[in-house]
């Protein structure tokens, strides 16, 4: 018998994780290995309606590794993402609308995310995903022979004036200050895999003219992103989901802000530099 069951949710990425409630989230131990075997091969999990509250849910994600620490909030394991008035990080969830990798800026990005549903919105809200290993395997023998030298730099700057058309001299300030980050284009993995490395944060591929580079980016998200080869997760109350954030985009659909919606993340530190 396998150690999890799976459903296909979509041709290009993501499965159903069909036979886990909280017990065994609490308690099987083999569950974690099996869910990292399972990540590697389909980049997204699904566990409907789990109801995991962020105790069990950091006690699991502590068995698939470190966890990235938010002293900002009451449990340093869980992040909430939300536009609640209160919340520390409310002014930087807005670029979560824009596809990107979670710690662009780092050398060693996040190995995954695991995110459970507390508030939802009744229209919009949902979470989509676009797997980065096949917007690679999708390029042309030409292109990947083309892109295999590329650079492009990465900045906190370009993901956040998406957002903040009109930025205050402060948030220039504090955007220049977080700096930028220079990524290959194409990230040759310890397994051997490789995937493009783009999105939201990505400004320009270095030497080349900026327009043709920032056509080139764009002209590749756009493919990676087709409706095709996106899925799209629906929240519901007590959902969890995780990502491989090393071979996957995200991005939050939007939703009108003035509806709570309240999402609880943790985040597996990485463990594989971009290369």
């Amino acid at each position: 018998m396998p150690a999890i069951t799976t459903r296909k949710l979509s041709e290009s990425v993501g499965v159903e994780v069909a036979d886990v409630d909280l017990d065994r989230l609490r308690d099987d131990e083999d569950l974690p290995g099996a869910c990292l075997e399972a990540l590697e091969t389909h980049g997204v999990l699904l566990f409907p309606q789990l109801h995991a509250d962020d105790e069990s849910q950091a006690a699991f994600c502590h068995k698939l590794g470190e966890l990235v620490q938010f002293p900002l909030y009451p449990n340093p394991d869980v992040m909430e993402i939300s536009f609640d008035p209160d919340n520390p990080n409310r002014e930087y969830f807005a670029s979560n609308d824009y596809w990107h990798l979670d710690g662009f800026m780092d050398e060693v990005p996040a190995k995954a995310s695991i995110m459970s549903a507390h508030v939802v919105t009744e229209k919009g809200g949902e979470t989509a995903f676009a797997s980065t290993y096949v917007a690679y395997d999708d390029l042309s023998d030409e292109e990947k022979e083309r892109f295999e030298g590329l650079r492009v730099w990465h900045s906190f700057e370009r993901i956040q004036r998406l957002t903040y058309a009109d930025p205050t001299p402060e948030q220039l300030d504090e955007w220049a200050r977080r700096g930028g980050r220079e990524h290959p284009l194409v990230w040759t993995h310890e397994s051997g895999r490789r995937s493009l490395v783009f999105g939201a944060s990505a400004d320009h591929v270095v030497d080349m003219d900026l327009e043709e580079g920032r056509a080139l980016l764009a002209d590749l998200l756009d493919r990676a992103t087709a409706p095709d080869k996106v899925l799209t997760h629906r929240w519901s109350v007590g959902d969890m989901v995780i990502w491989d954030n090393t071979g996957l985009l995200h991005r939050a659909c939007p939703f009108d802000r003035a509806e709570p919606r309240r999402m609880h993340r943790s985040t597996l530190v990485g463990q594989e530099s971009i290369k």
